[in-house]
Parts: structure tokens; C-alpha cells; sequence
């Protein structure tokens, strides 16, 4: 057993998300989003070096030999599936494990609106989820692949850095392919998933303006494109997608949005009120003809008051979502106040003070 899965089993025993080794500090474990130190020495430069050589392929230790982080999938003796990303700082390496569960919860068991399962219903265009790092996006989509794994026959390709969940086939084959591993990137990856007769094809992150462009082109040619960005609201999305681009095709790309993009879920995952678990609380935008006209003609500004209008249409604003928790004793109001935009709304449920900006007397 390599020496590293015995911090590992440590952090599945205590129910944690992620493992972090680093030189210098002792291991530290996230639980229910805190992190915190577990009793143990400072790890020396030397001794997570020997830890991490264990688990390492060849052609890794020559990549990260060569100065690159390393971003890959690990499956410890006993079972316990992790993602793992490599890197090096200033006092030596880190490594941070991230816990990826071998059953696909639901979209029910993740408490997610209904609206989300009838994304999975269109057969075309694309759907976003994003939201900053940790924030339960990769979950949120599996379990959308999931859903339509076992409810429709379909061909799905998914593309990951690295692969996640494990989705054995079902009604649908499912084909999932590792950036760097089976493809040179995730442009390159879509590319060729448009010539494999796929219906759905998940882009693990549209982190470029090719791959952007190669998903657009997806969606518009009767494929189901799933796909993730690190921002933190419908419409920075929809910004960051036109701002993406160049100049001379931003029109072509507010085109595409305003008849291609279905919906755009954007998640927090926010500690319970009783502390023993995260909820999702999710901003969601629904492509209506009132937001595709606001995308033609510039005015994505004006698209939250849409979201905060259309209830009936299943859309939320992320304030409307965290309300909404509050009010059903799910997360903790100070949480809330943290996580939302308009805080003011937001002071009147708050219990710490210390949260609240300082009055000038």
C-alpha cells in the first residue's frame, strides 16, 4: 500500500472532500468546507516527495520533472477514487486530493431544482454550469449524465482533465476520454467527438477561445453540449463566453448565444445548518426571448431582473436561491449574507454582527 493512502483513508473515515499535503504544514483536511490540520508532524520536502513518487507513472514524473503541475486520477488499495493535482511552491510540492464518490448521486439526493432535470430533455444546444472552483460542478453534471444514461439511449462523450465519476453504460453508451491521455486538448477533443455520431458531448471546461468556438459549432449542429465555466453568475457567463472571442466574430457569438444557449446553472455549495453537510444553492437562467434580444443588442446588465421575473420559467438569481434556504432553515443566515450580492437584504437574518460592515459614529 503506498504510504500516501493512509492520510487518504483518514479523510474518507471523517467524511472529508479533500486531502492536503504540503511541505511545511501538517496534512490538512476539508470538512464540510473548512479546512483544518490533523495531528500529525510538518511534512519535510524529502518525505512527501517519497510519498508522491509512489503513485506516479513514468511519463508523470517525467512531466512534473519537467516543471508542469500534474492534473490525473487516483485509486487508492482500498478502493477510495481521488482527483489529484501535483504542484510546486515556494517551500517545495503540494498536492491536493480531491474525493470523488463511486456512486453518482441524483439530481434529487443533490437537491437540485426539477427545472435542472428537464435540461437534460433538449436535444440540442448548450447548457453551462459554472461556478468557482469546489463548488459541486463536475457532481452536478455527472449526475445530469447519469440521468441521461439511464433514461434515454444515447451516445455520450464525455471529456475530462481528468476523468471524475466512473459512468458505466447503461441504456446510453457513455465514452469518456482524459485530456492528455486519450486527447491533446479539450478543442481537439470535441473535434473529433463531432465525427463519433455523439448526441450529448460534455466539455470539461471551455477554458479557451477554441474550445469555445469547437462547442459552439457542436451546438449548432443538433449535439447536446454540456460545459463548465469558472464564473460566478448567468450573466458573467454569457459575458465571459462573448468576451471570449475575437472582436470580429462577437457578433456571430451573440448570435449563437441567443439561439443556441438553453441555460446557464450557477452553483455555491454552502455549509449546512446543522454543520454536517454542504447544500447547493443555485442561480439559473432560462433562454427566453426577452434575454436572447438583451444578448443581440448588448445589454446582458439587464438580464438579472429577468431571472428575478421568470419564477414561473424555473429561473432563480443566486440572492432569490439563498433567500429562499434561509427561509427553509437550511443554511445558516451568515452564510447567506456572505455568499450574497445584495447584502442588504440579508442584514435583518443575521446573527454575528462581526459579519456586517463597520458604521462610522
Amino acid at each position: 500500500m503506498a504510504r500516501i493512502d493512509s492520510f487518504l483513508k483518514l479523510g474518507l473515515a471523517q467524511g472529508c472532500s479533500d486531502v492536503h499535503l504540503a511541505v511545511g504544514v501538517p496534512p490538512m483536511l476539508r470538512l464540510h468546507g473548512d479546512l483544518m490540520p490533523i495531528k500529525f508532524r510538518e511534512l519535510g520536502d524529502g518525505e512527501l516527495d517519497g510519498y508522491v513518487e509512489e503513485i506516479l507513472l513514468e511519463s508523470q514524473r517525467d512531466k512534473f520533472s519537467a516543471g508542469h503541475d500534474l492534473d490525473f486520477s487516483y485509486v487508492s488499495e482500498d478502493g477510495g477514487r481521488f482527483r489529484v493535482n501535483l504542484f510546486r511552491k515556494e517551500t517545495g510540492i503540494g498536492a491536493t486530493f480531491r474525493h470523488i464518490p463511486t456512486e453518482i448521486p441524483s439530481m434529487e439526493r443533490l437537491g437540485l431544482p426539477p427545472i435542472v432535470e428537464k435540461f437534460c430533455d433538449f436535444h440540442q444546444g448548450m447548457v453551462l454550469v459554472t461556478g468557482s472552483t469546489g463548488t459541486g460542478k463536475s457532481t452536478t453534471l455527472a449526475s445530469m449524465i447519469d440521468h441521461l444514461n439511464s433514461t434515454r439511449s444515447l451516445n455520450i462523450i464525455s471529456l475530462e482533465d481528468p476523468i471524475e465519476f466512473v459512468h458505466p453504460s447503461k441504456r446510453s453508451q457513455v465514452i469518456q476520454r482524459e485530456l492528455g491521455t486519450h486527447i491533446p486538448s479539450f478543442a481537439e477533443g470535441v473535434r473529433a467527438a463531432m465525427r463519433e455520431d455523439p448526441d450529448v458531448i460534455l466539455v470539461g471546461e471551455l477554458r479557451d477561445a477554441e474550445t469555445i468556438s469547437m462547442a459552439m459549432t457542436a451546438a449548432e449542429t443538433g449535439h447536446l453540449v454540456l460545459g463548465t465555466l469558472h464564473t460566478t453568475s448567468a450573466t458573467k457567463s454569457v459575458d465571459r463566453i462573448i468576451d471570449a472571442l475575437p472582436a470580429d466574430e462577437r457578433e456571430q457569438t451573440k448570435s449563437f448565444l441567443s439561439q443556441s444557449l438553453q441555460a446557464v446553472v450557477t452553483q455555491n455549495l454552502i455549509k449546512t445548518i446543522d454543520g454536517r453537510g454542504r447544500h447547493a444553492v443555485l442561480e439559473i437562467l432560462v433562454m427566453t426571448r426577452a434575454i436572447a434580444k438583451l444578448v443581440l443588442n448588448d445589454q446582458t446588465h439587464q438580464i438579472p431582473a429577468q431571472l428575478q421575473t421568470g419564477k414561473d420559467l424555473g429561473m432563480q438569481l443566486m440572492d432569490q436561491a439563498l433567500f429562499d434556504a434561509v427561509n427553509a432553515k437550511i443554511i445558516n443566515p451568515d452564510d447567506a449574507y456572505n455568499y450574497a450580492l445584495d447584502k442588504r437584504k440579508f442584514e435583518r437574518f443575521v446573527t454575528d454582527t462581526t459579519v456586517l460592515p463597520k458604521m462610522d459614529i
